[in-house]
């Protein structure tokens, strides 16, 4: 229940800054009969001009202190000169061409290039058109069996909500008519004949906010009208999240379902015969399961079903549940991740957060290790089972991203594409430590900057993190970390409970009646840089964003005394309300909600940063960044979270909100925008630091 009735309003000046007026409702929630204020439930009205007025406000507020910062400039000159090199990807082969991305170096999307048999090579598609200010992105894309159609999705402004055109590929024009509101989806050919995609009916009111809960995945059938598509499942079925996938062989139609972001059902459809039925493989949401291949009846199915850091199983589909399941790569004290192409199975671990890959054939037999060229991420080993020719990447946080190509009947790796960027390898250090947090749990961090930093407690460091949803923060290599280790700054990044590096348990150490532990984890990972003098509380800032969002706002409302800048990007911070929007309640398995039980309630009310900003604390310098499009994490939480930190800030750290506008989540954000965004949060984190100039090193 919730009542909304007079309005107060509040305006402060601190450093300089005097915030806009935002005015106090008097909405009251009650759980368990427990009274829970929200004064600033009005601003998660997407739709209103209010909101709308107070976004501009804010902005106009944040861009005129960022605007005075003396070295913006130069650090966006910088980050720009150092984005500016050639990025390809790598290729893949569909009917006739090779297909692969490229960007020349500052285009806001990257380029779809193909070549033909002799080589010649063109834009195939380009998604720099789809919008003049370079806010429309190109999202998921599947060709038909032989190459000859192409089907893809289009972000505009950030959204989860997508739009599906279909292309003939020979002579690159549309075939049809657009398909409409369709959200997190892939896409899968069966043939040539039509392809498979996920989509939520359309909700009432805000489709970027209102509740999505029952996906449903349909069959488009080419030169039919996307009414007329197939419900093949999630009609009769309420799921949150519903995808299908077809074999390479078109034979089955692999369908998983989930009510949460971990656990899920798995089904198959048998293509070849009219009218089968949807088969259960695994009915029930206790574990994490794939089908990663086929091989005639034979299915791969990657699980964490018995084996917490996860297997690869084999079954036939003529008795596919679990108890049939025969171990063909057994679990092993590092997490698997699996992928298949070229004819081999590539498992890909993770060992203290960095990747280790061995090559097995599809009888299990172990054929090599792949030799990877030091400690890093490898990714890729991805394409068909008939590819001569694999490709994979490896980065890490001084190494950018390289492509390797291999052939895997050889086991011989070359460099495919190195990428010239203006960045020294050799003049940095990336190392990886172990340190204890509060119940005595050894997390891993690694730790990187120049050569020859002095430990004096003086320099400037960005801890970041995730800590939630299995998620595996590996190495990996970005120009804005270059140009902040260019200027003296230490990036530490810590893996934390919550997070997959260590496996299912690892994951569950960091959810629900657990969670404080990740919080406590990124606590400890500060006070290890301090004690061991990389820096000091005055030089320190911590980031994240989306669940890493909501890390740094419950760390800096538990802890406020121990950073100097925080950097919480598109965060959960409304704990108590998150699962009334979009797909939040999608993530109850990690957070669980207010609504589970009383006990349930106290805890999420006890870190939600929402509802722990307290009068007269000196908070950090905050500057808390989202987009007015983003359909996942609404920016309703970051809105409000900025509200109450601007009201009850004591001293002089300013709070400001950057908020993108037709901006979403993050993925599909053009290059422009991007270095903008770095180059503001570097300039605020180093401005609040006490530097007055870019550090000269």
């Amino acid at each position: 229940m919730a009542v909304i009735s007079t309005v107060a309003s509040f305006g402060q000046k601190l450093n300089n800054v005097k915030y806009p007026q935002t005015k106090k409702g008097e909405t009251v929630d009650f759980y368990f009969d427990t009274k829970v204020q929200d004064p600033y439930r009005w601003l998660e009205d997407d739709k209103s001009a209010e909101t709308a007025a107070w976004v501009k406000e804010e902005n106009e507020v944040t861009y005129d202190y960022l605007s005075k910062i003396p070295f913006r400039n130069e650090l966006k000159s910088r980050l720009q000169k150092l984005w500016n090199y050639e990025k390809i990807g790598s290729p893949s082969t569909e009917g006739n061409f090779s297909y692969y991305f490229k960007n020349n170096g500052l285009q806001n999307q990257s380029v779809f290039y193909r070549k033909d048999i002799s080589g010649k090579e063109e834009v195939f598609l380009d998604p720099n058109t789809f919008s003049k200010d370079g806010t429309s992105s190109l999202g998921e894309m599947d060709f038909s069996k032989d190459g000859s159609i192409l089907a893809y999705s289009i972000s505009e402004g950030g959204s989860d909500w997508r739009k599906v055109i279909i292309m003939n590929t020979l002579n690159k024009k549309i075939v049809e008519d657009t398909l409409v509101d369709v959200k997190f989806s892939g896409l899968s050919w069966k043939g040539n004949e039509g392809f498979f995609y996920s989509s939520y009916d359309k909700p009432k009111g805000s489709q970027l906010s209102a509740k999505t809960d029952q996906h449903k995945l349909y069959f488009h059938k080419l030169g039919t009208l996307q009414k007329e598509d197939q419900v093949i499942f999630g009609a009769d079925q309420k799921r949150r999240y519903v995808g299908g996938s077809v074999t390479d062989d078109d034979n089955y139609l692999i369908i998983s379902a989930a009510n949460s972001t971990y656990g899920n059902e798995l089904y198959f459809k048998d293509l070849t015969k009219v009218n089968s039925p949807i088969v259960a493989i695994v009915d029930n949401f206790n574990s994490d399961n794939s089908v990663i291949e086929n091989e005639g009846s034979k299915l791969y199915i990657e699980t964490d079903w018995n084996a917490p850091n996860k297997r690869i199983v084999t079954v036939d589909v003529s008795n596919p549940r679990p108890e049939n399941w025969k171990d063909f790569i057994p679990e092993s004290e590092n997490v698997l991740t699996p992928s298949t192409c070229g004819g081999f199975i590539f498992a890909n671990y993770i060992k203290d957060a960095v990747s280790l890959v061995r090559q097995y054939d599809y009888s299990g037999k172990l054929v090599r290790n792949i030799q990877l060229p030091g400690l890093g991420t490898a990714g890729g080993f991805s394409g068909k089972k008939t590819d001569k020719t694999v490709y994979y990447s490896f980065a890490n946080y001084i190494t950018p991203g390289t492509i390797y190509a291999l052939e895997p009947q050889y086991g011989e790796s070359a460099v495919y594409q190195k990428p010239k960027v203006d960045f020294k390898s050799e003049d940095y250090v990336s190392k990886q430590v172990f340190y204890t947090s509060k119940d005595g749990t050894k997390i891993p961090m690694m730790i990187t900057h120049k050569k020859g930093l002095q430990l004096d407690g003086k320099n400037p460091t960005i801890l970041y993190a995730y800590g939630g949803f299995n998620i595996s923060l590996t190495p990996s290599f970005s120009i804005a970390n270059a140009v902040w280790m260019e200027n003296g700054g230490i990036y530490a990044v810590a893996n934390l409970r919550g997070g997959g590096e260590y496996g299912k348990k690892w994951h569950d150490a960091g959810t629900k009646m657990q969670k404080q532990n990740v919080f406590d984890d990124f606590i400890a990972a500060a006070e290890y840089l301090i004690a061991q003098k990389y820096t000091s509380s005055s030089f320190l800032a911590i980031r994240g964003g989306s669940n890493g969002g909501l890390l740094v706002g419950a760390t800096m409302t538990q802890r406020p005394d121990l950073m100097k800048v925080a950097l919480p990007a598109v965060g959960v911070m409304d704990m108590l309300r998150y699962h009334t929007f979009t797909s939040g309640a999608g993530w109850a398995y990690d957070y669980g909600t207010s609504q589970d039980s009383k006990e349930m309630f106290e805890y999420i009310r006890k870190y939600s940063p929402v509802h722990n900003v307290k009068m007269g604390t000196q908070y950090p310098a905050t500057m808390v960044t989202t987009g007015d499009h983003d359909d996942r994490v609404v920016p309703a939480h970051s809105f409000k979270f900025a509200a109450e930190l601007q009201e009850k800030q004591s001293g002089s750290n300013p709070v400001l909100i950057r908020i993108d506008v037709k901006a979403g989540h993050g993925a599909g954000k053009s290059v422009e925008a991007t270095i903008q965004e770095n180059a503001d949060i570097q300039a605020f984190t180093l401005y609040n630091m006490g530097f007055k100039a870019l550090p000269k090193q």
